[in-house]
């Protein structure tokens, strides 16, 4: 029971964690174009954030991604010490980006974590006589790990196609004007984007606290109301929910520095493009079910924003550095998972 009360209050730490991490993304672009003050951004994407809550239970009616997330280790594999390396092992890489101001992955971090854990377990298990890749489910991951391309790709392109629609239509109008109006349309669009991060990445943790509560269940006979990793008490949500909107508000700001001014310098006019591309790409990935990183996400379509302009306006050495980090996050927190409970998870008890 400790243990599975340990990982319950880790898992919400990284929601909390992720929160501030990420809340880089919703708000970057409208601090760095000064349309809201810092502390008033963190606020608008906390309210937003928590809005999604009630989009995903009472409109969509299922928490799909969580779903996903608690499925991307075979549930035979699946024991509380596992869980609990592969937390351990997101926390501390997710503090080692924020600390360097590197937009990393949560989510990708999250599953890397669990899934590293999960087969080192294995290997453990069988006396170093297999692989471990057993334990997991290798195309959920891979259905994941190829939207680390895709993800930023969607939102560039739409970012792009908006950023041209946008001043095309817009080429008669007064330019002072057209800005002003674009202030108050970023507002929109960040909160937009704000609903899209809380849809998705408050769904991540859900997924693992439901494995855990699952693994309790099946390995320790704690019953807290769930049989199979389809069902989630309600509390679940909530709290998940609660925990990355308290993140947020306590905001990220070394990443909004890189996220807002370092890829590309970005106006209210590409503001309102980059957070509505990231925004609708959100939304598409909540429709396939489809954890990703509301940071690559973003990213990718500021990255699309400043190619209109002109290629030479993306800082791509910036690019180059955080592909790189997008790309070691599943494997090294993987790595990283796998030694956690190669040292303590052989002597933990649920």
């Amino acid at each position: 029971m400790t243990l599975l009360i340990t990982i319950i209050v880790l898992a919400l730490i990284f929601d909390f964690i992720n929160g501030f991490h990420d809340a880089a993304n919703s708000i970057a672009t409208i601090v760095s174009t000064k349309v809201l003050s810092p502390f008033k951004a963190v606020l608008w994407a906390a309210f937003f954030n928590f809005v999604a809550f009630f989009i995903a239970k009472y409109i969509i009616g299922e928490f799909g991604i969580a779903n996903t997330v608690s499925k991307a280790v075979i549930e035979d594999f699946i024991t509380l010490p596992v869980i609990f390396s592969g937390i351990i092992a997101a926390i501390s890489w997710n503090l080692a980006t924020w600390w360097f101001g590197i937009p990393s992955s949560s989510s990708h971090t999250l599953i890397g974590g669990f899934a590293g854990a999960a087969i080192m377990s294995t290997i453990i298990a069988n006396g170093y006589t297999t692989s471990g890749f057993e334990s997991i489910k290798g195309e959920v991951i891979l259905k994941i790990a190829s939207f680390i391309v895709l993800a930023p790709l969607i939102g560039m392109m739409i970012s792009s196609l908006l950023t041209i629609f946008i001043l095309h239509a817009f080429k008669k109008v007064n330019p002072h004007k057209a800005n002003l109006w674009f202030k108050r349309l970023q507002l929109v669009s960040s909160g937009l984007f704000s609903i899209g991060h809380g849809l998705n990445d408050s769904q991540k943790v859900m997924g693992i606290i439901a494995a855990a509560l699952f693994a309790a269940y099946t390995q320790n006979g704690i019953d807290m109301g769930i049989h199979s990793i389809g069902q989630m008490p309600d509390w679940v949500a909530f709290s998940c929910f609660t925990m990355i909107s308290l993140g947020t508000m306590s905001g990220g700001w070394k990443i909004v520095k890189t996220m807002g001014s370092r890829i590309t310098k970005v106006t209210p006019l590409e503001g309102v493009a980059a957070e509505t591309a990231g925004a609708l790409t959100l939304y598409l990935t909540e429709i396939l079910k489809i954890p990703v990183s509301t940071t690559h996400t973003i990213s990718g379509s500021i990255i699309g924003v400043g190619a209109v302009k002109r290629l030479s306006a993306v800082r791509w050495g910036v690019t180059k550095n955080l592909l790189v980090a997008w790309i070691l996050t599943i494997p090294v927190s993987a790595l990283l998972a796998a030694a956690i409970f190669f040292i303590f998870g052989q002597n933990m008890h649920g």
